[in-house]
């Protein structure tokens, strides 16, 4: 039976999905355990329908929800027609179409009068999956089997009854089960909310009418993304940039990108870039379409609808046994560092394309601090915070400072939250002057965080970067700064690497600067206006708009001196711009 489509019905079904996917995701945030999902927010939800093809997701993880094509087709090759009301599967192996082995995915089916018209998913960052080290994150993991319980697609529920035999196998192999198997159960329970307002969108339009309209969303979306990457200019585009090192050996590690733009679709080739190293920074395959797809989609400026209809638009060739490609069983924990360093390369390959839309690079991703040990009572207690960070400056605007990464959609963790549940101190959370990249817009600033560990035997890791290869400035615009960790013993203050695990006492201190983001354009057509004001608001320092803007100012005041900056340019006039 053919459905005719109208427009006043596809905006309310189009609507209506992506409410519905919300309330998903409200419902994890609202029964959540962990800090990780319900304070971070490291999660995400969409919906799919019959044949698996994401057809709407939540204000969430953008870069958890390219990978559901791939986890998708593993649950399909696992159960395929042997599914029932009530079902829940779970996967969180790399190498069945999962990210890392902290990212659960669930997906329950939904039926309508007995036919299977979709599925539900939910995927979320467990605090712990057992493994050799606290939070199953660590970066300096060289093989999968160190990473932690690695699930194979597998029913949690089979029609709505708990798999007792696999619930007790998740519990005996994490350090806090109350949260992991809460963290799972507000899973189903959000699954649960979508199955419900679905059926009720059926009951309102039938149920051809309904897969009429979601195949159309689809063809929507992709109508618009060729449409608009036929405005493009055509050609190959190429750029290049680095991650420091894995942690275990000081070589850089390139991500290369070709971004070919057809007709009206983009290809995107991975060839040149790094081998698979042996530190756990591997990005899945899954993972690497995941961002590249992100990618492209912000550089749409349509309102195009976040569904796979995007994705038949973006071909990916990534080369075997890459670091964004790597042969089991490479340790690919920290993969999500590797995912940021593509999410750059991306769009300094899309700033070539569209200039006026693409943002110098942010921060490089979010840096994960992981303390963990044992409380005065003897319990175990896990904290794996990740410090936000700050966007580079856009093409109109400055870069936006104290936010997530333009690739994610986190938070950083409350202070209070942090205190109240953890022997720690959070002794220092601010922006940190100077950070940001110069340019006629400036980036934004970096953020400093300071943890004071209140027990004995902490197990410290960090995962940072931006070390070396600092957040780059576009079109004139200069980098930002560098990050930096530091841990702090007594009085005295000790530089540690950007990837590391190490035992710390009571009482030290543990702090991580971000780098701020890059610059765009030439830091000499900033207003002085600008730069005053950053200087009164203790963001830029005097010695530093010197340095960058050729300025002079009252430190106290922010106030320009101006015959003394015309002097400072006319000593500089060959780098002023014509």
């Amino acid at each position: 039976m053919s459905i005719a489509i109208d427009p006043i019905t596809f905006a309310v079904i189009k609507n209506a999905m992506d409410s519905i996917v919300d309330e998903v995701a409200y419902t994890v945030l609202r029964t959540a355990r962990s800090e990780i999902v319900k304070d971070v927010m490291d999660y995400s939800a969409a919906i799919c329908d019959r044949e698996g093809r994401m057809i709407a997701q939540a204000k969430t993880i953008a870069l958890h929800l390219g990978a559901i094509p791939e986890a998708m087709a593993a649950v399909n090759a696992r159960y395929g027609h042997d599914l029932a009301p009530g079902d829940a599967v779970i996967v969180n192996d790399p190498y069945q179409g999962g990210m890392h082995l902290p990212d659960i995915f669930m997906f329950v089916p939904f039926f309508y009068q007995g036919q299977l018209e979709g599925f539900c998913v939910v995927i979320c960052h467990h605090t712990d999956v057992g493994g050799r080290v606290p939070g199953s994150n660590a970066s300096d993991s060289t093989e999968i089997y160190q990473e932690g319980l690695r699930i194979p697609v597998v029913k949690l529920y089979d029609a709505g009854r708990v798999n007792d035999i696999m619930e007790r196998v998740i519990a005996q192999n994490v350090r806090v089960p109350d949260r992991v198997l809460g963290d799972l159960r507000a899973q189903y329970a959000a699954c649960q909310v979508g199955v419900r307002e679905l059926t009720n969108l059926l009951d309102r339009y039938g149920r051809e009418s309904a897969r009429a309209y979601f195949a159309e969303l689809l063809d929507y979306a992709e109508r618009l993304t060729r449409a608009e990457i036929r405005t493009w200019p055509k050609g190959t585009f190429t750029f290049e940039d680095f991650i420091d090192d894995d942690g275990l050996s000081p070589e850089p590690i390139p991500i290369r990108v070709a971004l070919t733009v057809h007709e009206d679709h983009v290809s995107v080739d991975y060839t040149g870039s790094s081998p698979q190293v042996r530190a756990a920074i591997n990005s899945t395959r899954s993972y690497t379409n995941s961002c590249t797809y992100l990618s492209v989609r912000c550089a749409l400026k349509g309102d195009v609808p976040n569904n796979a209809g995007v994705f038949r638009c973006v071909e990916i060739h990534v080369p075997e046994g890459t670091v964004l490609n790597p042969v089991e069983p490479a340790a690919v924990a920290a993969r999500a560092l590797t995912g940021y360093r593509v999410f750059d390369t991306m769009l300094g390959a899309l700033a070539q394309v569209v200039p006026d839309r693409i943002p110098a690079a942010g921060e490089g991703g979010n840096t994960v601090v992981c303390l963990s040990g044992k409380r005065d009572d003897g319990k175990p207690y896990i904290i794996v915070d990740m410090v936000c960070g700050a966007w580079g400056a856009r093409p109109h605007a400055d870069g936006v400072e104290a936010i997530t990464n333009a690739s994610q959609n986190l938070s950083n963790t409350p202070v209070e939250t942090l205190e109240a549940q953890h022997p720690v101190r959070v002794e220092a959370y601010e922006l940190e002057p100077d950070t940001c990249g110069a340019g006629r817009w400036r980036g934004g600033l970096g953020i400093r965080r300071s943890y004071r560990v209140l027990g004995d035997d902490v197990l410290l890791q960090l995962r940072a970067d931006r070390m070396k290869f600092r957040p780059y400035g576009l079109d004139g615009g200069e980098p930002a700064s560098p990050a930096s960790n530091i841990l702090t013993r007594g009085d005295v203050d000790e530089s540690l690497p950007s990837k590391i695990g190490v035992q710390i006492a009571r009482n030290d201190k543990v702090t991580h600067i971000q780098p701020g983001g890059g610059g765009f354009g030439n830091p000499l057509l900033r207003p002085l206006t600008e730069i005053e004001k950053d200087v009164w608001n203790h963001k830029l320092s005097a010695a530093f708009v010197r340095q960058h803007y050729l300025a002079v100012v009252d430190p106290d005041t922010g106030k320009a001196d101006a015959a003394a900056t015309r002097a400072l340019r006319d000593e500089h006039a060959a780098a002023l711009p014509a």
